[in-house]
């Protein structure tokens, strides 16, 4: 009978020590089976010794961990259902591309026949079929990270862990590389925990993003969530990029907020933000450039074409603002007056 828990994680109050620093106070934190949910922050804000006790490379000091039910919080690594991609691929050099993913099957008592025969399925299932007998040093980075893929799949884990995978590899082949490991794992279903420091890599292929400052989760919620309702400064700040600016909140009704930004006023999720000063989170892409005399009155500062997009600099009685225009071919000259109005997405006030 299938294990309707499999590929679930659960941290539950839990609590690392490093002598007398506490690098994580206490961790709650559910993940769905079939979910791949990345640990997103500043360094040392906590993700990678998330990732490690998860993996069991970490004992907690308090507090349990739960893989598909079961409790591992006290398991050596090699007795939890996991499997882990390191940045670094840690592929044997001397071995062939086939004999490297074979090789966890047979230390796990697989007949060499049988782990070959599985090997090259997964080679199969990550398209390089035909690449097994090269060594790894005949392949570019990003075979290579599918090779560490292949290899972690094929022992069918509950959880694929993947720390930092694609640091290593160039920007372009980053975007490609992401999105080969996403329609992997949406194609085949399984768990996935993804450590990076990347915004763009975060919001490309997760179903879920953890934030963590300081060891504790800042925020957690999709994709869109995160990006279009921050619910800090921290979040707006880190999660792309963002103008926090102040505004006065005038009236709360019916979870809406009046807000006056810079002399102009909008209505706006309040959020649980009450009447007063409060801080405003607007993306560069939440503005429309108006020359009809309703807006925020700003004056452009520089203006830069960069093909698809023309990014400003915008003087305000709101303070400097930094506004990407995608609707325009032609950019509005420095020292030219401008309003500025909201889209309506992008906007969030925050705590």
């Amino acid at each position: 009978m299938t294990n309707p828990q499999r590929g679930a994680v659960e941290f539950r109050a839990v609590r690392k020590d490093y002598g007398a620093f506490t690098a994580i106070p206490k961790l709650d934190l559910t993940i769905e089976p079939g979910q791949l949910v990345t640990l997103l922050g500043p360094s040392g804000c906590g993700k990678t010794t998330t990732l490690r006790m998860l993996a069991g490379l970490e004992t907690p000091t308090d507090g349990t961990i739960r893989i598909g039910g079961q409790d591992v919080t006290r398991l050596p690594a090699n007795r939890r259902d996991v499997t882990m991609v390191f940045q670094s691929y840690a592929l044997f050099p001397h071995m062939s591309v086939i004999d490297n993913i074979a090789y966890g099957l047979e230390s796990d008592g697989t007949r060499p026949a049988r782990a070959r025969e599985m090997a090259q399925a997964g080679l199969e299932l990550v398209g390089l079929s035909g690449l097994g007998d090269r060594l790894p040093s005949e392949l570019s980075g990003g075979q290579q990270q599918r090779v560490a893929v292949a290899r972690a799949l094929v022992l069918e884990p509950q959880v694929l862990l993947l720390d930092e995978p694609l640091s290593n590899l160039d920007a372009r082949l980053r975007r490609r590389v992401r999105t080969e490991i996403r329609e992997l794992q949406q194609r085949l279903g399984f768990t996935a925990v993804y450590v990076t420091h990347d915004q763009d890599e975060a919001l490309a292929v997760s179903d879920r993003i953890v934030v963590m400052k300081d060891g504790v989760v800042a925020q957690d919620g999709t994709p869109r969530e995160l990006y279009e309702s921050p619910a800090s400064e921290f979040i707006a700040d880190f999660i792309g990029e963002a103008n926090v600016i102040d505004c006065q909140v005038l009236v709360v009704t019916g979870g809406q907020a009046r807000v006056s930004v810079g002399g102009v006023e909008t209505f706006l999720p309040a959020r649980g933000v009450a009447p007063g000063p409060a801080r405003l989170a607007v993306r560069p892409g939440a503005f429309r450039l108006s020359g009809d005399g309703q807006g925020l009155e700003g004056r452009v500062a520089t203006a830069a074409y960069l093909g698809d997009h023309i990014e400003y600099e915008i003087e305000t009685a709101a303070g400097p603002l930094f506004v990407i225009d995608d609707t325009s071919s032609a950019a509005v000259a420095p020292g030219s007056g401008i309003r500025l109005q909201f889209r309506g997405v992008g906007v969030a006030l925050i705590a």
